[in-house]
């Protein structure tokens, strides 16, 4: 059994991660609709199920990662009319504004990224499959999904039958609560495919079901996405991928909590948003990450300048964490420092443990920042050999590796070495108790442009 469990939202437990029958941990998570581009909220998903999968291959595990765009929409009709433009013009333009956003956090691309329009042959086929099978049925030109025949339905959401409402509107429904899986081409809509059922284009929720088939085939071991997408559009998932096949669609179902703004979700809809680029453009993308991942990925988590600038904080403690060790290598000592050799086992025992059970980022970072608080401590003491602060160096590179942070523990030029004297100096003289020497390091410190702040882990320095 694996060391690894995940929370599934469906059977509302932790369930062990378990490589599929070809070896791989399979992995799907639902991409953004193209209409506009992406604001921060959309980052969490990209950003969480990038650095599982980063995660799961320093446990030894392969993993095949899928994550879709959703180019055929209505939003993507109605914001290309907004623009003047095709819809195809439109979604191939947010499609790659997407690519280029997401690229900036430096996390790699998933190994697959479908798309809905080169998807039809498929999402066709396993509409015909629904209809055959009795589960849906063709409707002037629409085609819909019989909700009241797939027993499982509410299971995910934990939603009875009977106290749903639909908001999804059409014509020729047996049910209300019934769903499209084609939608007949409308005046308005100027891209269309053709089908057994007149021309138009699928729902929404069918698209995934397809796509996730065709790349992973059924039953792979894990489908992520936002929580707000747990109804109805994974509900709906669920009764298409398993009314079709008769067999799970996924072992687990994570889902990521939203980000909060002013204590709204952050949605396009609402208009309280914040775009990836833009804030990409402010902060560095290892703000960016650190921010998102020294939160668990199921608490909301909100959105400010204020959450950001704590970010950078940590980043700054880290390079001047990698900066302590690169200086005291080239000044060891002759001996080995018992006391960090036990924190070094106990901080690498502790970060994939916490990320072992259901990837519990933040007890990784507070493992992270246990070694960087023993090794500031042992050389400031008892210095450690140059092996043994360079084998410190090597896990505390490898921890920050699965985060996609390991560029910070490669920033030792950043703060020149007359400040790095001068922050020695400084406690050299804390420890004489002459306090006026010490304030004087300090002042120097600043007017090398550099701000000086006492933490738990001892004096670190920061840009300013």
């Amino acid at each position: 059994m694996s060391d690894v469990v995940i929370y599934s939202t469906l059977s509302k437990q932790k369930v062990p991660v378990t490589p599929g029958p070809d070896g791989a941990v399979r992995i799907y998570a639902c991409g953004p609709t193209v209409y506009g581009r992406v604001h921060i909220g959309n980052a969490r998903p990209f950003i969480v199920f990038s650095v599982l999968k980063r995660f799961l291959e320093r446990r030894g595990m392969r993993t095949l990662f899928v994550a879709n765009l959703t180019d055929v929409n209505d939003k993507i009709y109605a914001a290309a009319q907004s623009e003047g433009i095709s819809s195809t013009e439109l979604a191939e333009k947010y499609s790659q504004a997407y690519i280029d956003d997401t690229n900036r956090l430096g996390l790699g691309r998933p190994d697959i990224e479908p798309r809905v329009t080169t998807s039809m042959p498929e999402i066709i086929e396993m509409i015909q499959t629904l209809i055959d099978k009795g589960l849906a049925y063709p409707a002037d030109g629409d085609v819909y999904y019989r909700v009241d025949r797939f027993e499982r339905y509410g299971a995910l959401s934990g939603r009875d039958l009977d106290d749903m409402v639909s908001n999804e509107p059409g014509q020729g429904k047996e049910n209300p609560l019934d769903f499209a899986l084609w939608k007949g081409r409308k005046p308005d809509e100027d891209a269309r495919w053709e089908s057994p059922w007149g021309d138009g284009r699928p729902g929404w929720h069918i698209e995934c079901s397809a796509m996730s088939e065709t790349a992973l085939g059924c039953n792979f071991e894990i489908h992520g996405g936002g929580l707000d997408l747990a109804f109805p559009h994974h509900e709906n998932e669920i009764a298409q991928s398993e009314g079709a096949n008769d067999e799970p669609m996924a072992q687990i179902w994570m889902h990521n909590e939203m980000l909060e703004l002013s204590g709204d979700k952050m949605s396009k809809s609402v208009g309280n948003i914040a775009l990836l680029h833009e804030v990409l453009d402010k902060w560095p993308s290892e703000v960016v990450l650190a921010y998102f991942l020294r939160a668990h990925y199921r608490s909301k988590l909100p959105f400010s300048d204020e959450h950001l600038t704590e970010a950078s904080e940590v980043c700054e403690r880290i390079r001047n964490a990698a900066r302590a060790i690169d200086r005291a290598v080239s000044s060891p000592g002759e001996a080995t420092n018992a006391e960090l050799a036990t924190s070094l086992v106990a901080a690498r025992r502790d970060f994939y443990a916490a990320l072992d059970d259901d990837f519990g980022t933040p007890g990784a970072f507070a493992a992270l920042f246990d070694l960087i608080k023993a090794t500031n401590q042992a050389v400031e003491g008892n210095r450690p050999t140059a092996g043994q602060l360079q084998e410190v160096r090597r896990e505390f590179g490898e921890m920050l590796d699965v985060f996609g942070l390991g560029g910070l523990a490669k920033s030792g030029a950043v703060v020149p070495a007359e400040v790095m004297d001068l922050l020695a100096e400084r406690e050299a003289a804390r420890t004489d108790r002459d306090f006026e020497r010490a304030d004087t390091a300090r002042d120097k410190i600043l007017g090398l442009g550099f701000e000086l702040r006492d933490t738990p882990e001892g004096p670190q320095v920061y840009p300013r």
